[in-house]
Formats: C-alpha cells, structure tokens, sequence
C-alpha cells in the first residue's frame, strides 16, 4: 500500500471525510481495473466487488451509474424498463465527462456531475463490500448501508 494517496484517490478520501464516512482509500500495487482483479488484490470474493458501470441514456443523454455486484452482468433491458428510455454504454470519454474518472477506476461517488444511480440488490447480502477509489489501484471498503447513503441509489434487481 502505498503511503500517500494520488490525487484522484485522495479526492475520494476526502469526499468520504466530508460527507462522514469512516472508510480508507489505499492503493495497491496489483491492479484492481476489473472485478477479478480488485478480488484477487484484495482477498475478498468477487461479489463483494462493487463495480461502477456508467450507461448514457440514449435519448436525454443523461449518465446513469450502476453499482452491481462483481459476478453479476446488468440486464441492459431492465435498466432501460427502470431508466424510462432505451440506454447505451458508455465510452471511455463520456464515462470522464461524466464522473471525472477513468474507466476501472470510478468510484460510487465524487462525481463531476450527479447521477441516476441503481444498486444492485445482490450487494446487500454482505456485510463489507468494496468499491473503486478513484484510480484503477485504489479500492476502500464500506457497508451496502453506506453504499446507499453515499449514492442515494435505487435498489433494484439488475440481472
């Protein structure tokens, strides 16, 4: 672990600070870009991995962030039912427009703009998860609680 944070992981850390949160943000030396990556880095299972996926609806334009569990694959048909209009995913550039992050290293919050944002259900069934902290090595661990006070997301079936 590294002792100091980057800049993006320490502009988490302290978004976690400001808004009460007790959680850490430490970056590792082995990736953690992808759900099996930050599983095998951090010694967890891979459904305590939160992964931030962004999705760009398709009509309005608007960001959407799903936070879902590290197995499972969102149901782009439901999310679209639950959105209200067809959704695309998203490239890399609309990804930093939207959140201020780069791909496998987003976080659930801090974002450049605010987000529609849905939970998947599955993330509640543990008592410590683990989400992205702002660059593909940094990582923190919270609560599914924490998870929904920090996005103020929608709790959904998204597979």
């Amino acid at each position: 672990m590294s002792q100091q944070l980057s800049t993006s992981a320490q502009k988490i850390q302290e978004k976690l600070q400001t808004l009460g949160f007790s959680s850490q943000v430490v970056e590792l030396p082995a990736s953690t870009r992808t759900a099996k990556e930050a599983a095998q880095a951090i010694g967890t299972s891979i459904e305590q991995i939160v992964k931030s996926l962004i999705f760009k609806a398709r009509h309005s334009g608007k960001a959407i962030l799903v936070v879902a569990s590290g197995s499972n694959r969102v149901n782009e048909k439901r999310l679209s039912e639950l959105v209200g209009e067809p959704i695309d995913k998203a490239d890399a550039d609309f990804v930093r427009q939207s959140t201020g992050f780069a791909v496998g290293g987003v976080p659930p919050l801090g974002h450049a703009q605010s987000l529609e944002t849905y939970i998947d259900e599955d993330l509640l069934c543990y008592d410590d998860i683990w989400a992205a902290g702002g660059t593909p090595h940094a990582v923190f661990c919270l609560t599914p609680t924490d998870l929904q006070k920090m996005t103020d997301g929608r709790v959904v079936t998204i597979v």
